[in-house]
């Protein structure tokens, strides 16, 4: 199997997971403890041995086969859509390595169940949200920018009356859209969340 249909293969399998995990987040708009029942309910599905395997195994060859990609295609990207696809799969290699990194760090490492409380201490915390902020907002718009470059590329027919470049401008909207909403439920609709004090060790105090 190529390079290539391996890099589509991890990607569809990462897709599903952070298709349900960006769903998880969003649901804190109605509170920290809708996020966790939603959590525990979807955990089912995927924090078992096996699917955790998968999604690992997924991961990193998303990371190493992007790379190898991204030095093969970076000077061959002409079209808009071509760089976006380029420099978001890029970041997104980035934040793979660094989240998944923090969250196995915080559940073997630190003893902590990686719940709402995990992910929105550094959100919540000055001057820690000054990172952590551009980081996942980063993340969330790559994520869906590098759906929009695949979609453009792929992507032949209108629908309901847009053509392909429209919906794939469209992802790029909707990235932005479902980056304000997940800010908004992880810091209390802008008014910030108060860390129950084992999660603070997640920012180092």
């Amino acid at each position: 199997m190529s390079i290539r249909k391996l890099h589509y293969l991890s990607g569809l399998i990462i897709s599903v997971f952070v298709a349900l995990h960006l769903f998880n987040h969003i649901v804190s708009i109605w509170g920290a403890d809708r996020h966790i029942e939603m959590m525990n309910t979807l955990r089912t599905c995927y924090r078992n041995i096996f699917a955790e395997t998968v999604l690992i195994m997924a991961v990193l060859v998303q990371i190493v086969s992007g790379l190898r990609l991204f030095k093969t295609n970076k000077k061959k990207a002409t079209t808009h859509f071509d760089k976006l696809h380029i420099w978001t799969g890029l970041y997104l290699a980035f934040f793979l390595v660094i989240h998944v990194s923090a969250i196995l760090g915080g559940r073997f490492l630190l003893h902590l169940d990686t719940n709402f409380y995990f992910g929105a201490a550094g959100l919540n915390t000055f001057p820690f949200n000054l990172f952590f902020i551009p980081y996942y907002a980063l993340a969330i718009v790559s994520f869906l920018g590098h759906i929009a470059s695949i979609h453009d590329k792929k992507m032949k027919q209108s629908f309901l009356g847009l053509s392909p470049r429209t919906q794939s401008n469209g992802i790029i909207m909707l990235s932005f859209i479902i980056c304000i909403l997940i800010l908004y439920g992880m810091t209390n609709h802008f008014k910030g969340v108060k860390i129950p004090k084992e999660y603070e060790a997640v920012v180092g105090k």
